[in-house]
């Protein structure tokens, strides 16, 4: 029955979009969205009860091998089996609930959002193909099923960042988060193959299970006098994958240019699939993470640096899409940092309820977006408020939950974040805990200068514009209704299984000595208890003195801005700049690779395969036989001469023979 539910929740969203992919032409608008819609929604429905089963106790981990399709070697002298099947526990069927969940609210979101779209049908059948890819990659039960959903996440994501294909920076971005992911992608590459080449073995729980019995520790002779640690190899591997993934710096540059989709898809793609990938996949293999303090350390490192200079780039952001863009990558940076600390329980709840938080405000920002005649910059709006109540109630939900305000879902995780990087004893822990904490004042700062442009201060847009201004259809705001629900209140329910560590027993693996988490339960007693606990510590009011700055330069003194803005010329243009990411990126890596590729292509293939090998050989063959075409003269007397000459140098070799013998 179990298997029967697993099958139904990973094939029905690929069979809806393969058959709308098809036949959408024949099938029209109406039954395109009806048929993926009800596959997701029967998926979500599945999903959400197996994720209930474990939550209960009533369901125990099980692995489900549906076949073997390839092998090497024989298996009883230590060969390899490729396997396809699913490791169903605590862990996947959270990530089955809320990446079904959010994918239907995007799935009825899109009815509204697209409607005139002349790729309508097309368009779902991108996101319910996406929504396979996504299931397919978190409910694998090896790391070759693994890497096909990882890759097949960013072949959707590259059709549906460039979907609107006529417009050219769509295209451009497409490529780019393209090329970017496949530079992570080889660091993914070569962490698998270190895991085969230590373990001999591509199934999780065979892995898993050499590593508690202390099969770990096996270096790599990379000289003979250079030896690398095989499991921070794997490590350190896995991890840059899940950096491209998870738009972790410097691989990140491709996250904000996503936004050229179509605002659904950048619903989808920052809230509960592609860049939640890389999360899920390190909190998977937490125990080949535990084996490498150099590994952990580098997490730290890479996601407490991505969570504050990301925030950064939120405050100079004026393009509405853009603004929730960044805080994505800062919240992909906190998520990153409990990975560093161990407290991967913890990372998994965040990105849960951010998949709720996150996915409301890029709805909401659409909805903004529809009613603003597709308008996405921020200063040419205000006071939408009076327009648009309903979508102005759920932006400010989800930014309450963004910035981690006490009693919304976003404060539980993101405060036992704080809490657990504060706890760790690695050495990088205290740079990603100054990192996080001056994050939240950076969080509060852009995400409510956004709001308070959006929906207060005064009405900066058109006349026409303001005379058509109403709230959208109710396809577009059931979604937003559905999704602040959860981002308000889903963490009173699932809080204290996860921070006791009840609920994923041993999907995740932490050591003894990196057990952050384990000081949080004493801390947290309730759901209620904890979020008046956070009342107390400087997080709240470092939350509450951005939302004070963002009213004070965009409500009070408005001119102090520009004044801010004109002084700050330097920083500014570093901000503005992305650091300078982009410029490096094509200035002088890109431009590089393909100078160095024009050069090899002149030197090795022109010059010397086409030039030497191809076209010398050709011209020595031309040259030498258009000398030999010169002793076919046609005239009988040349012929005999050479006969004659040919005879005198036979018989002189002979002659010659003769006297050596």
């Amino acid at each position: 029955m179990m298997l029967n539910q697993l099958l139904a929740i990973v094939l029905l969203p690929l069979i809806a979009s393969v058959i709308v992919g098809l036949c959408g032409q024949f099938l029209g608008r109406q039954w395109s969205h009806r048929l993926t819609i009800a596959a997701v929604a029967v998926a979500t429905v599945l999903a959400t009860s197996i994720a209930i089963g474990f939550y209960n106790g009533q369901l125990k981990p099980a692995e489900y091998v549906l076949y073997n399709w390839g092998q090497f070697g024989d298996l009883a002298k230590g060969g390899v089996k490729i396997e396809v099947g699913f490791l169903i526990d605590s862990l996947t069927s959270t990530m089955m609930a809320v990446v079904t969940f959010v994918s239907l609210m995007v799935h009825i979101y899109t009815i509204g959002y697209m409607k005139e779209d002349p790729g309508y049908q097309r368009f779902f059948s991108y996101i319910s193909l996406f929504t396979f890819a996504m299931l397919t990659l978190v409910m694998s039960n090896n790391f070759l099923q693994l890497f096909f959903g990882w890759e097949a996440v960013g072949l959707v994501s590259y059709l549906l960042i460039g979907f609107w294909y006529k417009k050219p920076t769509a295209i451009f971005a497409n490529l780019k988060a393209f090329l970017v992911n496949r530079v992570g992608d080889l660091g993914f590459l070569l962490g698998i193959a270190g895991v085969y080449y230590i373990f001999g073995s591509f199934n999780y729980l065979e892995v898993f299970e050499q590593v508690k019995q202390g099969f770990a520790n096996v270096d790599i002779a990379v000289t003979d006098e250079v030896v690398w640690s095989g499991i921070t190899f794997v490590c350190i591997g896995l991890f840059i994958g899940a950096m491209g993934k998870s738009a972790q710096v410097p691989l990140h540059v491709w996250l904000p240019d996503s936004m050229e989709g179509p605002t659904p898809i950048s619903a989808l793609i920052h809230a509960a699939t592609m860049v939640t990938a890389g999360v899920f996949m390190v909190a998977r293999m937490s125990p080949l993470f535990e084996q490498s303090e150099v590994a952990l350390n580098f997490i730290l490192m890479i996601g407490g640096t991505t969570a504050l200079f990301m925030g950064f780039l939120g405050v100079i952001q004026n393009d509405i899409k853009r603004v929730v863009a960044y805080s994505t990558l800062s919240q992909l940076g906190y998520m990153v940092v409990a990975l560093g600390a161990s407290a991967y329980s913890i990372a998994i709840f965040h990105l849960a309820t951010h998949a709720f938080f996150k996915a409301l405000l890029f709805l909401a920002a659409g909805s903004v977006i529809i009613a603003m005649h597709h308008e996405q910059d921020i200063r040419k709006m205000g006071n939408l408020k009076k327009y648009l109540p309903i979508t102005y109630i759920t932006s400010l939900i989800g930014s309450l939950a963004l910035i981690g305000t006490p009693f919304f879902s976003g404060y539980y995780s993101k405060e036992g974040i704080i809490l657990a990087v504060n706890n760790s004893q690695l050495a990088a822990a205290d740079y990603a805990y100054i990192c996080v904490l001056i994050g939240v004042f950076f969080t509060a700062l852009y995400s409510f200068r956004m709001f308070f442009l959006v929906f207060h201060t005064s009405e900066r847009m058109d006349q026409h514009t303001r005379d058509h201004l109403k709230e959208p259809s109710a396809v577009v705001t059931v979604p937003l209704i559905l999704l602040a629900i959860p981002s308000l209140v889903v963490a009173w329910f699932i809080a204290d299984p996860i921070v006791s560590g009840r609920y994923f027993g041993d999907a995740i693996v932490v050591a003894a000595s990196h057990d952050t988490v384990a000081p949080l339960i004493d801390l947290y007693q309730d759901w209620f208890s904890f979020a008046m606990h956070g009342l107390a510590p400087s997080p709240f009011y470092l939350a509450i003195a951005g939302i004070m700055v963002a009213w004070i330069f965009t409500v009070w003194k408005p001119e102090w801005r520009e004044t801010l803005n004109s002084r700050i010329g330097f920083i500014g243009n570093i901000l503005r700049n992305n650091y300078y990411f982009d410029k490096i990126y094509i200035n002088y890596i890109t431009a590089g690779g393909v100078g160095l590729g024009a050069r090899f292509w002149k030197w090795i293939d022109a010059g010397l395969i086409d030039g030497i090998i191809v076209n010398g050989s050709a011209k020595t063959v031309a040259a030498i036989s258009g000398q030999v075409r010169k002793i076919q003269s046609g005239y009988l007397y040349h012929y005999v001469f050479v006969m004659v000459i040919g005879l005198l140098a036979f018989l002189a070799w002979v002659y010659w023979r003769t006297l050596m013998n």
